[in-house]
């Protein structure tokens, strides 16, 4: 199958590189030059463990390319995926979609044979419609189909979630855009993964539902969590014996911060301004989306805390800044609410984060960024675990206590032991729901 993929952002470059393993055709479209540049001299503009030496396999197979031509990758293409970004639009909620649009305009006049135009992006329910009705709009002659193809990606673990995925979901309306998604899909198919098969709307809906649904897995074991503090109950014990129980399963029951990302914060907004748009409130996600932020903030009461009341002329140590591990995300992670607050309070923040200083520095000016956690905790009032990396979970706490100036530990994450952390020489230990 020849394949173009529209947009070269996180989505559509793990898509695009997945699909051309498959052993399908795929050119990869963006139109900013520089990211053009950058793919073809094979480096990858994100961090996705594995994703760059997958991509110079297939690159070097000559299944895979990248132009910034729309025009020239639609042409004779089987199946032509929007990937592009679908943000929360500034001030009301709703998924900014004129990207989509825009792309669905321009794909039409550039269609030269029969395609299915698919939806990769996650949109609002009725835009695969609204797609289909702008193509037909520019061009009457042509001859397409529609499909809604959400992905459930999850990052730092995308590659795997592509080729080992608990379902793909495929919206469709005709049998010819049915055949060309199945062969699309067929090694998937043939490895026995479920492919579901359903009409425009319940997929688009399949992708919100399901996104909201873990968020408020993820909001509801932190509002437990701060129970279990005035209660003293253990949040681990807690969700593991909850997590057993087959209905309810343990995934999405780690207490946190608080969640983050570019999927459940604007997707959960999206979904609830559906919910209003449509006369049908959506009243669970609107409260998970209000006590997500509540968790947030309340992390900076635990720290402030921490520190007798006061960031003012207090160091702190911070490990880890994205919004999980492996990868270097930033939006809407715990970090872009607690590091302000620490830094507006009048305290001197230091960061370590094997991947986040990319994106970081612009979104968290102030900071002082370095490699070293020891280096770090140096010297300083209280160190803060906020992203679960790998390199923070066996720490010389020994050695980080010895070096500061009053060892206190926030743990956000729940990766020590309070039994550890005492035994280590820290005068204070927090954690979430512990």
């Amino acid at each position: 199958m020849k394949i173009a993929m529209i947009g070269t952002g996180y989505v559509g470059l793990v898509s695009g590189v997945c699909f051309s393993d498959f052993g399908h055709e795929v050119v990869c479209v963006d139109k900013n030059p520089a990211k053009i540049d950058m793919l073809e001299r094979g480096e990858v503009p994100i961090y996705e463990p594995g994703l760059d030496d997958l991509m110079a396999r297939n690159v070097a197979g000559g299944r895979l390319s990248f132009t910034g031509d729309l025009a020239e990758a639609v042409a004779g293409a089987d199946a032509v995926f929007i990937a592009v970004g679908t943000p929360t639009r500034r001030g009301d909620g709703h998924a900014d979609l004129s990207y989509v649009y825009a792309a669905a305009e321009e794909i039409a006049g550039a269609l030269t044979g029969p395609t299915v135009i698919v939806t990769k992006s996650t949109v609002p329910v009725g835009t695969n419609r609204k797609v289909g009705e702008i193509v037909r709009a520019a061009r009457p002659d042509a001859e397409f189909d529609i499909a809604s193809n959400p992905e459930f990606l999850r990052e730092g673990a995308a590659i795997d979630d592509f080729m080992r995925p608990d379902r793909v979901v495929v919206g469709v309306e005709t049998e010819r855009a049915k055949t060309v998604m199945g062969d699309i899909y067929k090694p998937l198919f043939l490895r026995d993964f479920p492919i579901v098969y359903t009409d425009l709307e319940s997929a688009e809906m399949i992708k919100y539902a399901a996104n909201a649904f873990l968020a408020t897995k993820i909001t509801f074991i932190n509002e437990i969590a701060t129970l279990c503090e005035k209660v003293g109950a253990d949040i681990k014990s807690v969700s593991k014996g909850m997590g057993l129980d087959g209905r309810i399963g343990n995934k999405f029951l780690h207490a946190g911060p608080g969640y983050g990302g570019s999927c459940f914060p604007k997707d959960t907004k999206a979904l609830a301004r559906m919910g209003q748009d449509h006369a049908a409130p959506l009243h669970i996600t609107e409260t998970v989306i209000d006590v997500n932020e509540q968790m947030k903030r309340r992390m900076v009461d635990k720290l402030q805390d921490l520190l007798d009341g006061s960031f003012n002329g207090k160091t702190v140590a911070v490990l880890g800044v994205t919004f999980k591990p492996n990868t270097d995300d930033m939006r809407d992670a715990p970090s872009l609410t607690l590091v302000p607050a620490l830094i507006g309070g009048g305290a001197k923040v230091r960061v370590v984060d094997p991947q986040g200083r990319r994106e970081g520095e612009g979104m968290l000016p102030g900071v002082e960024w370095t490699e070293d956690p020891y280096a770090a905790a140096e010297g300083a009032h209280a160190i803060v675990i906020l992203t679960e990396w790998n390199e923070f979970r066996a720490l010389d706490l020994d050695r980080i206590a010895g070096s500061m100036s009053s060892p206190r530990f926030a743990d956000l994450r729940n990766v020590y032991s309070r039994e550890d952390v005492v035994a280590a020489g820290f005068e204070a230990y927090v954690a979430v729901g512990r």
